[in-house]
């Protein structure tokens, strides 16, 4: 029993470890965001990257920086954020209201998936889907 408890205790350490990279990346990828960060970006997005919007509207890596050029959002706030990671790999879900520069709200939910790169994690893939 002991050993089990320890096991079980010992895995909840080493996801925390993992998954608390993640939220600054999360905060990282916001003020980015919000700053028209490009550079910041360009780091941050897998040369991969499949960036699809509610609408269905799927973006390359290029394409999804300078949609952000162009009309950035205004506000991001975020809740009810799960992380679960694998290996090199994490996947975050939450909701997200991100308001435009003509002060309209989207209720959405991002699924996110992210890999690691040395110490870095890199958006790989996004999905969001409007909340009713």
């Amino acid at each position: 029993m002991k050993v089990t408890l320890l096991t079980l205790l010992l895995a909840v350490a080493a996801f925390a470890a993992d998954a608390g990279p993640l939220s600054s990346t999360l905060e990282a990828w916001k003020q980015a965001m919000l700053k028209k960060d490009a550079a910041a970006l360009q780091k941050m997005y897998h040369a991969d990257l499949t960036y699809t919007h509610s609408s269905a509207l799927t973006e390359t890596k290029a394409e999804a920086i300078a949609a952000v050029a162009k009309a950035s959002p205004k506000a991001i706030d975020y809740h009810d954020v799960t992380t679960k990671v694998y290996g090199n790999t994490a996947v975050l879900k939450g909701k997200f209201d991100i308001t435009n520069d003509q002060n309209v709200t989207s209720h959405l939910v991002l699924l996110t998936v992210w890999l690691k790169s040395g110490s870095d994690w890199q958006l790989v893939a996004r999905q969001a889907t409007k909340l009713p």
